[in-house]
């Protein structure tokens, strides 16, 4: 049998609050993903997991999802050892992910479309903190006609990030909604090589090196283009 060598935690989205447990439906939708990140680097031993929430909310100061991918995490070395980790976190899971990237074991972080808090909006709430994204690397990607998150919030935070951390990049899916059903082959693709070169070592195809090389706003807002991945081979 093979070893493990990487593990990619994938955080469902959610709702703001919640105290039911977690989305039936949440968790399914993660698992095409996981599938698609284990077959791309099966040859360097990753291991995906789906983590299931306690409870489907954020639930306000409480951040309930970003204790359970502490707890994924500290999971992770309990099983595997020292090996490392991303998240890879999917609308209220992007936002967590961004969060939980202080832990030890973090070594990468992926945030599809990321549900963030409005700075402007009527409760003001803190600005995301970013000083936890230091050390590890970071991709946003976001479609531009997302109506459920607003891209230009990722944008915003990844503006913040970069200032802290240059290893951070952001890729825009003109066009595309929320679930990024357009493109969805070519997230996947994106994903799956953010996760071969942050996890194992891989040369990042070029847009992404480009992306992670570009000064902002260029890697912040590089366009995800269609047919991206089809020629890989991974």
């Amino acid at each position: 049998m093979r070893g493990v060598h990487g593990v990619a935690l994938l955080l469902p989205g959610g709702r703001a609050e919640g105290t039911r447990g977690p989305s039936a439906l949440d968790l399914a939708a993660q698992r095409p993903l996981a599938r698609r990140l284990a077959a791309a680097a099966a040859e360097d031993g990753l291991v995906t997991h789906v983590v299931h929430y306690r409870l489907r909310g954020w639930n306000g100061s409480a951040a309930d999802p970003v204790r359970d991918a502490e707890w994924a995490a500290d999971e992770v070395v309990r099983r595997y050892g020292d090996v490392p980790v991303c998240l890879v976190g999917t609308d209220m899971g992007g936002r967590a992910a961004l969060r939980a990237a202080g832990h030890a074991a973090v070594t990468a972080v992926l945030a599809v479309a990321p549900w963030l808090p409005d700075a402007d909006g009527p409760a003001k709430p803190e600005p995301e903190p970013v000083r936890q994204l230091c050390g590890r690397r970071v991709l946003i990607v976001h479609g531009t006609n997302d109506e459920h998150t607003d891209p230009d919030l990722s944008f915003r935070l990844a503006q913040r990030a970069k200032k802290v951390n240059r290893d951070v990049c952001r890729f825009e899916v003109h066009s595309d909604g929320h679930g990024l059903r357009q493109h969805r082959a070519e997230v996947r693709a994106l994903a799956a090589d953010f996760v071969r070169g942050t996890l194992f070592g891989h040369h990042f195809a070029r847009p992404v090196a480009d992306a992670l090389a570009a000064p902002p706003p260029l890697g912040l807002r590089m366009p995800l283009a269609s047919g991206f991945g089809a020629s890989l081979g991974h």
